[in-house]
């Protein structure tokens, strides 16, 4: 898939083949992430533990993936930084959707620098870049398992 697809066409593709091949997955993460090296890092890493993976380049393409499959997305996996949206952002507008959605944003600046900027509030939980697969899994894990009550806004 090359950059000059729509975005459209680019997460259609994306979604639907990522869901055929992992239907049996208990769990559905969205992930968006606007490196490319890195969202494949990230999306083999999820697939390796069992989780369904949803991919996108930026808020666009996630939100696009959402509408046709946020009743099955139980987490949202965000860079904090995207092309033209901020992860806090999005997650914003996808829970007012599904207010059930739990968020894990991810960056390579400092949470000190990101709480600053606001770029994460409550409810939204960071993982700093660079992470290992297991920092990634334990976070995934322990956000799955929150009582929907600690997630609010």
């Amino acid at each position: 898939m090359n950059d000059t697809q729509s975005a459209s066409e680019t997460n259609n593709a994306l979604s639907v083949s990522t869901l055929t091949q992992h239907s049996c997955a208990p769990q559905t993460i969205l992930l968006v992430e606007d490196e490319a090296f890195v969202r494949e890092m990230i999306c083999e890493i999820l697939e390796g533990a069992g989780y369904r993976v949803l991919k996108a380049r930026n808020a666009v393409e996630a939100k696009s993936a959402f509408r046709r499959f946020g009743k099955i997305v139980q987490l949202l996996l965000a860079d904090v930084i995207l092309p033209g949206q901020n992860g806090r952002e999005l997650a914003k507008d996808l829970r007012e959707i599904n207010s059930a959605l739990r968020v894990i944003c991810i960056s390579g600046y400092s949470l000190n620098l990101i709480t600053q900027k606001r770029l994460v509030e409550g409810g939204i939980f960071f993982l700093p870049k660079p992470f290992s697969s297991e920092s990634l899994l334990s976070k995934v894990r322990q956000v799955l398992a929150k009582d929907l009550e600690e997630l609010a806004i």
